[in-house]
């Protein structure tokens, strides 16, 4: 029996959208942000600009649909980890973040259409807004496996906020680092370093 055509669409639309958004990166990665088009986008993916906008209004809102994405792939890989801890011990902050960070992707073409994208967003206040928003979202997600880790540690965690800011600053500035000396092994091991001095910073032995 045939599938109903009322679940082949959505199912199209789906895979249209997938299609899209891993087209997506390579796109602005190659070209910028600001110099992509529509059209590239499409080529790349092998539709027509009627597909793209039945699935989105701009390549502001491709991007953001994009990041969402990646971001609920790294929640979901450090769930995974955690998950997976067991009886793992770990003993001190040192192996919290040697557990964690490899679970943090350094990648080079998400950096750089990253940066291009929060420059954008800081000339338009309505996005500014929505990347807050998402970012506080991904940091909602992800802090309360990291709190969970550092008790085992014993380490508590006075103020959440204050940690995952410090701990974005750190991932940022590191990323680009690492991004810029990709060989040098010491570079990485820097970022853990940092990473450990940022963590034993903004949190307290248990009593």
């Amino acid at each position: 029996m045939s599938e109903p055509a009322a679940q082949r669409v959505p199912r199209r639309r789906a895979e249209t959208r997938r299609r899209l958004l891993e087209a997506a990166l390579p796109v602005f990665a190659e070209e910028g942000f600001g110099k992509s088009t529509v059209e590239q986008v499409c080529e790349r993916a092998g539709y027509t600009r009627g597909a793209f906008y039945s699935n989105f209004a701009s390549l502001d809102e491709l991007f953001l649909a994009m990041w969402e994405h990646r971001s609920a792939e790294m929640i979901a890989a450090v769930r995974e980890k955690f998950d997976g801890l067991g009886e793992i011990e770990l003993p001190d902050v040192r192996s919290v973040v040697e557990f964690v960070l490899p679970a943090i992707p350094v990648d080079d073409a998400w950096f750089r259409v990253s940066a291009e994208f929060t420059a954008h967003a800081l000339r338009n206040p309505g996005l500014r807004r929505v990347m807050t928003a998402r970012e506080e979202a991904i940091a909602d997600a992800l802090l309360p496996l990291v709190v969970q880790l550092l008790a085992r540690a014993g380490r508590t965690v006075p103020d959440r906020a204050a940690l995952a800011q410090a701990l974005v600053a750190m991932h940022d500035g590191t990323s680009a680092q690492c991004l810029m000396d990709p060989d040098n092994p010491r570079v990485w091991e820097r970022r853990s370093e940092l990473c450990e001095r940022v963590v034993l910073a903004y949190t307290e032995e248990l009593a």
